[in-house]
């Protein structure tokens, strides 16, 4: 039996050709939950300070977050921009908040829905119409 054909150098894909690859459980240390806070996606997040780039124990992904955290931005909105999956940002996000690098804004909780009070003042404001 032959062993299997490799194809030619230009259709082989490897690590060099393919570009730097970080694993997400890398830039976590084999993390998947943040030490704190809850970073649902609509949380604002802010950085607290411009550059954090002298801070020890921050990788690059930590960095990428604070520079564009200068502005709110939702976790969503960070995901999307570092192209990480959502679990990994959340750790991220839980070191910078351990070294005060960033503030939250968390969502108001949703209106209690079984509140009576809360459907009169409704059907109120629609009789006042």
């Amino acid at each position: 039996m032959m062993p299997p054909e490799e194809p030619p150098p230009h259709e082989r894909w490897l690590d060099d050709s393919a570009g730097p690859m970080v694993r997400p459980y890398v830039m976590t240390s084999g993390r998947i939950e943040p030490t704190r806070g809850k970073f649902d996606l609509i949380t604002l997040v802010v950085a607290v300070a411009p550059e954090a780039a002298g801070e020890v124990g921050l990788g690059p992904e930590h960095l990428a977050i604070t520079r564009l955290c200068q502005s709110v931005m939702s976790v969503v909105e960070l995901t999307g921009h570092l192209d990480l999956p959502v679990a990994t940002v959340r750790v991220l996000l839980g070191d910078l908040l351990d070294k005060g690098l960033i503030t939250l804004q968390e969502p108001q909780p949703e209106a209690d829905m079984h509140d009576i009070t809360l459907y009169k003042a409704v059907i109120d404001g629609l009789r006042a119409l």
